[in-house]
């Protein structure tokens, strides 16, 4: 009886309380009803009528408990038992979710944390936004790119509408597209990714502008994009698509997802076409004829409460074919002979695997292998190429109530062939890496996150003088007060040379020469950026969200083409400029307002002279009015300033306008949307190239083609609640 009273005294001790209140982070007003869950013991409790959650019994140990309320965004955090103070009562604030898009959580930083608690400067575009471009462009994400601040979207041949996005100024092999945090779309697979990518298959996309090589290694000196995928959940999602255009254009997108015990799946298929459209005069495609398939399925396995898992497949298939429009016809003759043509064949498989240590760490393994067969074909040249590449990573991620750890390490390869007589091209390249970064959080007002890599690369059959690459970063987070926070941080970052870049793609690879990796060194860089960002009420309806950013960032040596060679320059490219952002939610009224400054300069033998195809201003404005599940309508407007271009002249700046209305029901949305209602096209300004119509000498496209563009279409939605 000792003994049992010994052992019951014990378990009595062991029995812990969580007190918290749950307020409105923007007007401090109790939320009742507010759920408290600690997924580990299975246990869900309901806050009462002043907010208050009072949670009994909790064992002796570390959990994670998840505060949740509709329309808010959940609070996720570990805490400790017992508590130092046990009988204090915890406030948690809770975000409206329609007030700003740092209540999301993210994944690119591996650690699952909410934005605002993230060092690490990160945008993100969460589903609700998703929705609406999805309509608005269906069969890609060039929209969606293309309208963010400090990314510009360059469109690479002015007949086949292949474009490559640049963030900061920066080319577009500075920067990385991810898909579920791995490389997917990278080299010569990388170039007509925007252009193959539906939005309807994402939940989430993830910016980060600036160096971002510390945990993803080289070539995101730029930045990086990272695309999120849908993941299945317990009601069953069963949505169509069809989408048509004024451009004869037509878009059929399924996207089906449904979880249950321990399994589940994904499975998105889409068919893309469009006919050969062109609203001038010039005898060229604004818009080839283009025929795509994809299909894209996967499947998840949730074995137990530490094991699970996914795989997927990526297969797409696209024929595009622009230029004379005589030739397309079928009509060629001895003036009328210029086409381009492009068959490629993508196929992918990811895994990833993640095994969960307890609530505050877990262990990922992911890989990615991918194929991309690519035929370009010009008049008197045929263009024939295929890359076979992986990316393998082990991670350990550890979630603490002060400080977080990532680590981890991973092997990239990277093998490209091509058909005789361009063989010459052929090139193998291994990189592995490892990398560690820990996020400190050191107050209530200050996070420290430091991050270091290690990168070897060895490409065949040259290697260059250095393919060692040691990599720090550093980012602090600052919570000046309830409103005010600010980000500052840098890092180094570096680019192997490579010869797939928007010149080498707008040559369409006939006259590049080898690359002579034994005499070519790889570009690096650093970078730095801080930000400053209000967030707050006016009064009790109005929420306003302001930030801005400013950016540097140095390439040494950075690679050019030269005589149709690529070599290292001798000198630097700086980029430098702000970025302005505000958002301001009025109900169901949202407005926002964007500014990027963008200065781009080369520093090559002594002189000095500014990066063609970089506009420094650019303004975009959008508006949008939406009562949820019921109706939405939205305009828009986007300034682009002047640029220089390549041949030494100024191209002009443009301002297009754009409306979007959707009407929506339980099962069904009906929409029709309108771009570019001013009708800019660079072809009203001048001609697009000199020379013959036989053998044209294209000039840069720096405007749009396709002048006013509308698309119309349903969504059905037949498994939705």
């Amino acid at each position: 009886m000792l003994l049992f009273g010994v052992l019951l005294s014990q378990c009595t001790m062991a029995q812990n309380t969580f007190k918290a209140k749950v307020v409105n982070d923007q007007t401090k007003v109790t939320l009742k009803g507010a759920t408290a869950t600690i997924p580990g013991l299975k246990l869900t409790i309901s806050a009462d009528t002043a907010g208050l959650i009072n949670i009994t019994n909790i064992p002796n140990g570390r959990f994670q408990i998840e505060i949740a309320y509709v329309g808010f965004a959940t609070s996720t955090k570990v805490y400790s038992f017992p508590m130092r103070d046990a009988d204090k009562v915890i406030e948690v604030s809770l975000e409206p979710s329609t007030g700003e898009l740092a209540e999301v959580t993210i994944q690119t930083t591996r650690t699952n944390q909410n934005l605002k608690d993230v060092p690490t400067r990160i945008e993100a575009l969460p589903l609700e936004e998703l929705d609406e471009k999805s309509i608005m462009r269906p069969g890609d994400i060039k929209m969606l790119l293309g309208e963010a601040t400090g990314i510009h979207v360059q469109q690479t041949s002015p007949v086949s509408g292949t474009a490559s996005f640049r963030i900061q100024g920066l080319d577009s092999r500075y920067t990385q597209l991810l898909q579920d945090g791995m490389p997917l779309y990278t080299g010569f697979s990388g170039n007509l990714s925007l252009l193959q990518i539906s939005p309807l298959n994402l939940k989430q996309v993830e910016f980060i502008k600036g160096s971002a090589s510390t945990l993803y290694g080289g070539g995101a000196i730029a930045g990086l994009v990272n695309l999120i995928s849908k993941v299945p959940e317990k009601e069953p999602e069963l949505t169509f698509l069809l989408n048509g255009t004024s451009a004869r254009g037509a878009d059929a997108s399924v996207f089906y997802g449904q979880k249950w015990q321990h399994i589940g799946t994904t499975i998105f298929g889409s068919y893309n076409y469009n006919g050969v459209f062109n609203p001038s005069d010039n005898s060229f495609t604004a818009i080839p004829k283009t025929n795509r398939f994809s299909i894209n399925p996967k499947v998840f396995l949730y074995m137990d409460d530490h094991n699970l898992g996914w795989f997927g497949v990526n297969t797409t298939y696209e024929n595009r074919l622009g230029g004379d429009l005589k030739v397309i016809d079928g009509k060629a003759d001895d003036v009328h002979q210029y086409f381009e043509k492009n068959k490629t064949f993508r196929f992918s498989t990811q895994l990833s695997l993640t095994h969960k240590i307890d609530e505050e760490s877990r262990v990922n393994f992911k890989n990615t292998v991918g194929y991309f067969d690519r035929q370009l074909g010009q008049p008197g040249f045929d263009f024939k190429a295929r890359q076979l590449s992986s990316f393998s990573e082990l991670s350990y991620v550890r979630n603490g109530e002060k400080a977080s750890w990532v680590a981890g390490a991973n092997l990239v390869t990277d093998h490209f062939t091509a058909e005789p007589p361009q063989n010459n091209l052929n090139y193998n390249l291994t990189t592995i890496g490892a990398f560690a970064q820990n996020t400190y959080k050191a107050a209530s007002w200050f996070s420290l996150e430091t991050g270091l890599r290690l990168d070897d690369n060895t490409p065949v059959p040259h290697k260059p003088a250095s393919g060692l690459f040691f990599l720090p970063r550093i980012n602090a987070l600052f919570k000046l007060t309830d409103r005010l926070t600010s980000r500052i941080g840098g890092g180094l970052g570096y680019k192997m040379p490579s010869l797939f870049n928007d010149e080498s793609e707008r040559d369409g690879y006939q006259h590049i020469q080898p690359l002579n990796t034994g005499n070519t060194q790889a570009e690096q860089s650093y970078g730095l950026n801080g930000d400053l960002n209000y967030r707050g009420a006016l009064g009790d309806e109005i929420f306003v969200n302001i930030n801005q950013l400013v950016f540097y960032t140095k390439v040494d040596k950075p690679l050019i083409l030269q005589n149709n060679a690529f070599m290292n320059a001798a000198g630097h490219l700086i980029t430098k400029g702000a970025e302005t952002n505000i958002k301001l939610v009025m109900d169901e009224l949202v407005f926002y307002l964007g500014y990027t400054y963008t200065d781009t300069k080369r520093f090559f033998n002594g002189l000095t002279d500014i990066q063609p195809l970089t506009p420094k201003n650019q303004f975009s404005f959008d508006s949008t009015y939406e009562i949820e599940g019921r109706f939405r309508f939205g305009a828009e407007s986007f300034y682009t300033g002047r640029q220089l271009l390549s041949d030494g002249t100024t191209g002009r700046g443009y301002i297009t306008f754009g409306l979007l209305a959707q009407k929506m029901w339980k099962h069904l949305d009906v929409f029709i949307n309108a771009e570019n209602l001013t009708d800019q096209r660079q072809t009203r300004w001048g001609a697009i190239y000199s020379g013959s119509i036989t053998r044209p000498d294209f000039k840069d496209i720096y405007a749009p083609l396709d002048g006013v563009v509308v698309n119309a279409g349903i969504r059905i939605k037949l498994l939705n609640k």
